[in-house]
């Protein structure tokens, strides 16, 4: 397997954490969510500083999920107590979390490349344990949607009105599923920070795209006519993703810099086209029952 490739499967599997959060609320409570850009960056420095002050690498990873969780909770209650637009509380948290973020570091970088520092990857390799960790979260996931909550939860962003209606309190739905979805967004950015060596206070920016790039390929590839379906394709797609960032990188016209660049155009491609496919499908329904209408009255006038 070429270096490039492995490397891509490796970062596939470390962002699918964070495509799974962007999953649910994009997808499931249909709520633009930007926190995710800076809850990222906060699973990755709580992470950090636990690390090395000698904290289990596994206990890290917790706080950096209940950090995320807490920063997603906190997005929840000011849009559904504070009343505030959904995008605009994201925005607000993401702004608030930068200054967060620097008190939780301490300082910009923070690195964790020490031989006295241990890492959830030391003497493992990344692609034997993440996709233990992300086929044991996916599984997690799909039995908690099936519970009477996660229904709920699945309901609220179908029709909000409706199980308003059936007495569910729709804002604690919302919440709990704001405060997940940024957890497991933090629990990946503390995998990435201990596979990369460091944690930096700007390497969430453009997570959000990310996710939403990882959620629209896999849908395209894979579906998502159920919710077991929905999961394994977002994954899927974050893989999928990685790779053709790789494949774009072997041009020898594309340099680093333009990353944020290709994945502008694949998310507008992602979008653009399932539309396109629709609009393609319609009108060759639309010639098929003009040919066919023109054939019966051909046959119609030859049988008089």
């Amino acid at each position: 397997m070429p270096v490039w490739l492995n490397g891509a499967f490796e970062l596939g599997l470390l962002y699918s954490l964070m495509a799974l959060g962007v999953y649910i609320t994009f997808r499931i409570l249909d709520f633009p969510d930007l926190t995710v850009d800076a809850s990222f960056t906060t699973g990755a420095g709580v992470a950090a500083v636990l690390i090395t002050n000698g904290t289990s690498p596994w206990l890290a990873c917790l706080a950096a999920f209940g950090a995320g969780a807490a920063a997603g909770a906190i997005t929840g209650l000011l849009h559904t107590k504070g009343k505030i637009n959904g995008l605009l509380s994201g925005i607000l948290m993401m702004i608030a979390l930068y200054s967060v973020n620097m008190r939780i570091m301490g300082k910009p970088n923070i690195g964790l490349m020490g031989t006295d520092i241990s890492t959830v990857f030391s003497g493992v390799k990344v692609l034997v344990l993440m996709p233990i960790v992300v086929v044991i979260i996916k599984l997690l996931l799909d039995l908690f949607f099936k519970t009477d909550l996660g229904l709920s939860l699945r309901a609220t962003g179908d029709n909000e009105r409706m199980i308003r209606s059936f007495g569910t309190n729709t804002d604690t739905t919302k919440i709990l599923g704001i405060a997940l979805s940024n957890g497991l967004v933090a629990l990946s950015g503390s995998f990435v920070a201990q596979q990369s060596g460091f944690a930096d206070i700007s390497m969430g920016v453009g997570m959000i795209v990310i996710g939403l790039a990882s959620v629209i390929i896999g849908e395209a590839l894979f579906g998502a006519k159920s919710v077991f379906r929905a999961t394994l394709a977002v994954v899927l797609g974050s893989i999928v993703y990685r790779i053709i960032i790789g494949l774009a990188y072997q041009s020898e016209f594309l340099e680093v810099s333009d990353l944020k660049l290709i994945t502008a155009v694949i998310v507008i491609i992602a979008l653009v086209f399932p539309s396109l496919q629709k609009s393609w499908k319609q009108k060759r329904l639309a010639r098929k029952r003009t040919a066919s209408l023109l054939s019966s009255m051909e046959q119609r006038g030859g049988g008089r």
